[in-house]
């Protein structure tokens, strides 16, 4: 307890600075604008964001890209109430129930409870994050690299998984991350691999170059398809705090949403969108009366807006300590610190203890920052709501273009950005979602170097793999989750899960 309290302190002292009090402001700012703003999303914002944040110092980096993906989970939620359109994925259950009150004169109570079950699940989940950091930390400073390649293995089974959409398309993309992740130089020979002899790739394939161009342009191009028209209600939202049955109702409904959203969050795949699918079931399965349910139930707001932030927050647990992102938004993060020539995994807690800290701390703080921006300001995230998106997409790709450029002042980077902007369309057309590439193009590298070391040590037998328990035990849970998604009862709940009526 002590620790903990001296490590709080430490996270305080790096947070309460005029600095980075700006940057964990202007991350929950932004984040609040993108899950406001339909089409963007905080995937796209991140990556985005990723060529500025080189230029700041590491703690001031992640700490603003925190906010921005957790202060996205806030946003999004606004739209759905008032408009009826997610602006961000985690918030498509919210559209359910949250914009039937709007609809019946209570999108008061209904942003209002959003933005506290955010609060509360945030708060809980810092505290969460902050307890067992340490721990998990000393845990996984004992890892082998026999343990750490099959812990990856287990990673990238378990995204595609939880993740939605077709498992064998995710299993193909992260095929595809795991073969552009090793482009470039061979470490053991200095060797080039898969250059075709040209100069440029001998480094490998830029990061920057990659997410912006899947997850900027692609998704830029995609929103371009669809129409402008949106439609905010016109009545005034009128009331903001809700009554005293409206909180006894809702407050069961955040405690569960915090608590299956803590536990989805660390897992890999998991995160704010499975959170807040998942706690919509929960509570219409609780539920004394499910029929309430997609006519104004309030729970059906407070459940999955607490579990959608505690979910992204948590999900900065497996990232912070054992250095393996849960989903594509924790490997963005993965690939801001490795620019900043810091390498994560157990190590950056006793190497970066500002860092962590800071970063842990800046999250109670962002959330309160949260309450205070979300509330207050709803009628000025209203009238941004009737920009419309062809005014913003060309300001966007020149920032995308302009980002990639800055890195290396290579022109080559904005071309890959644009060859990756395509293929990153071409994947959403085909039904193939980008996250899992993205995982794969992380943890190719390092999948490949632990793999190589467990082999040196063994001297090239392959059994050291199943003889190390820790290794064989994550195998061995790799292998329950293939064999339970090819079970065609679970493969059906699972593409139900992230489909509501």
């Amino acid at each position: 307890m002590v620790d903990l309290l001296g490590n709080l302190a430490l996270g305080f002292g790096e947070v309460i600075t005029p600095t980075n009090l700006l940057y964990c402001f202007l991350g929950c700012l932004i984040g609040t604008l993108i899950g406001v703003l339909p089409g963007i999303g905080p995937l796209a914002s991140i990556a985005l964001l990723l060529p500025i944040t080189f230029s700041l110092e590491p703690t001031g980096a992640l700490i603003m890209l925190a906010g921005i993906y957790y202060g996205a989970q806030y946003g999004g939620s606004t739209t759905a109430i008032l408009v009826n359109l997610p602006g961000e994925a985690s918030a498509v259950v919210t559209c359910i129930d949250g914009h039937q009150m709007a609809l019946k004169g209570r999108a008061g109570p209904a942003l209002a409870i959003a933005a506290i079950g955010s609060f509360i699940a945030g708060t809980v989940v810092t505290l969460l994050i902050a307890t067992v950091a340490a721990p998990l930390t000393v845990l996984a400073l004992r890892f082998g690299p026999a343990d750490y390649a099959s812990l990856m293995i287990f990673g990238l089974i378990g995204a595609v998984v939880l993740a939605s959409g077709s498992v064998m398309k995710a299993i193909a993309m992260v095929f595809v991350g795991l073969l552009l992740g090793i482009i470039g130089i061979d470490v053991n020979s200095g060797y080039m691999r898969y250059t075709f002899g040209y100069p440029p790739l001998a480094d490998g394939i830029g990061f920057v170059a990659l997410a912006v161009g899947l997850f900027g342009v692609g998704e830029i191009v995609r929103n371009l398809e669809h129409s402008d028209s949106r439609s905010v209600i016109s009545s005034k939202i009128g009331r903001l705090m809700p009554t005293r049955r409206d909180m006894r109702t809702a407050l069961p409904a955040i405690a569960r949403g915090t608590a299956l959203g803590s536990f989805l969050g660390i897992l890999p795949g998991g995160g704010a969108t499975l959170s807040a699918f998942a706690s919509y079931a929960l509570e219409k399965r609780v539920a004394r009366d499910p029929s309430r349910f997609g006519s104004g139930a309030i729970e059906g707001v407070a459940g999955p807006e607490a579990a959608n932030n505690a979910g992204a927050q948590a999900s900065f647990i497996p990232m912070l300590t054992l250095g393996i992102p849960a989903n594509a938004v924790m490997a963005l993060m993965i690939g801001a610190l490795t620019v900043q020539g810091i390498q994560p995994g157990p190590r950056v807690l006793q190497a970066e203890p500002l860092l962590v800290w800071g970063l842990i701390v800046s999250m109670w703080v962002g959330n309160l920052m949260l309450l205070i921006i979300n509330l207050p300001l709803i009628g000025l995230w209203v009238r941004l709501l009737k920009v419309p998106y062809r005014l913003l997409f060309p300001a966007i790709l020149v920032f995308c273009a302009v980002g990639a450029f800055t890195i290396n002042n290579s022109t080559f980077d904005i071309y890959m950005t644009a060859l990756f902007g395509i293929l990153g369309y071409f994947f959403i057309k085909v039904g193939a979602e980008p996250a899992p590439l993205i995982l794969g193009f992380v943890l190719g590298p390092l999948l490949e170097e632990n793999v190589r070391r467990a082999l040196v040590f063994s001297r090239g037998d392959p059994i050291v793999f199943i003889e190390e328990p820790i290794s064989a035990g994550f195998l061995a849970a790799a292998a329950i989750l293939l064999i339970l998604v090819a079970l065609p009862s679970l493969r059906r709940q699972r593409q139900e899960a992230f489909r509501e009526e």
